[in-house]
């Protein structure tokens, strides 16, 4: 299958390309600027920015998919005077243009990377599914789930077969954000109040969301699917701690804080936000991707993690 992924330099595409070329599909690569090399890809094409005005025509000629990983990515403090129009310019127009021209290149299938953000931006007390009502607020959830439903227009209206992936939190090689802060501090052995948290997050390893995006290219019956997934076994903040630590061959360093305490912290830090991310709960309940195409994820987190700190240790140098 001659398939064109975006966001070819990104995170995820870095497993996602050399995963797709093995299983025996031929990649071309969507960058923004020419100078940009991509290892394993057949070609590279440049597209500059992607938003409305995006001309995708020569990228898609000969293509028989499209896997959409370019996205506006959410951040902690946006800079950008309207965050929402800047995000749905990317990750909505961005994708509805570009599903458009797929569909009148005569693409048969789209994977589009979403976000279990589109479903819910806060911890919530309930597992997520399929079954779940949207109901993100912040400007990336929203441009997320917006983008879904313009896929899911332009599927109806054209017959492109369109598949929503929404991951939560990705770890792997590569990985920046919260989860490398994370590990930053377990490798220097700063103390962490988090030893009392009794939480529960699901989170995917980078190679376990490859697979299920080649799965999601290449099933029958992926098509029209809006698939969470994840690890197999949430965790809890102290636990992922203590796993970080043992793949680093460091002490985990958890003080037992009350949570109430953190609360109370965070609220007088006006970092509530913040606190959510690490403290609260977002489970994910993947039974539609395991029904429907039979996926299991390949990969332990035990052996994610691994490979993860190998990574980390090799760039800390």
């Amino acid at each position: 299958m001659r398939v064109l992924v975006t966001g070819a330099t990104g995170f995820v595409a870095r497993t996602v390309i050399p995963l797709l070329v093995e299983r025996g599909h031929s990649v071309r690569a969507v960058v923004r600027r020419p100078d940009i090399p991509v290892p394993h890809a057949a070609d590279t094409v440049t597209i500059g920015d992607i938003g409305p005005a995006t001309a995708w025509g020569n990228a898609l000629q000969g293509m028989d998919a499209v896997v959409h990983l370019a996205a506006r990515v959410h951040v902690m403090r946006d800079r950008e005077s309207d965050p929402l129009a800047a995000f749905r310019r990317v990750n909505t127009a961005g994708t509805r243009v570009l599903a458009e021209a797929a569909a009148a290149a005569g693409v048969k299938r789209m994977v589009y990377l979403s976000s279990v953000k589109a479903l819910a931006d806060e911890s919530r007390p309930d597992e997520l599914s399929e079954e779940t009502e949207p109901d993100p607020h912040s400007p990336y959830g929203i441009s997320k789930l917006e983008a879904e439903r313009a896929l899911a227009e332009i599927s109806a209206r054209t017959g492109l077969e369109a598949v929503v992936i929404r991951p939560p939190l990705v770890y792997g090689p590569g990985v920046g954000g919260n989860f490398l802060r994370l590990m930053q501090a377990v490798d220097r052995g700063i103390p962490l109040p988090l030893g009392a948290l009794e939480n529960r997050r699901s989170l995917i390893f980078v190679g376990n969301l490859a697979d299920a995006i080649q799965e999601c290219l290449t099933h029958p019956q992926a098509a029209g699917g809006r698939f969470l997934v994840h690890d197999g076994r949430p965790m809890s903040t102290a636990e992922l701690v203590r796993a970080i630590a043992e793949a680093l061959g460091k002490p985990a360093r958890l003080l037992p804080v009350p949570p109430s305490l953190l609360a109370l912290a965070a609220r007088l830090a006006r970092r509530e936000a913040m606190l959510d991310r690490v403290a609260g709960s977002l489970v994910i309940d993947d039974g539609a991707i395991r029904r429907a195409l039979n996926w299991r994820p390949p990969c332990y987190p035990a052996y994610g993690l691994r490979l993860t700190a190998e990574w980390f240790k090799a760039v800390r140098g």
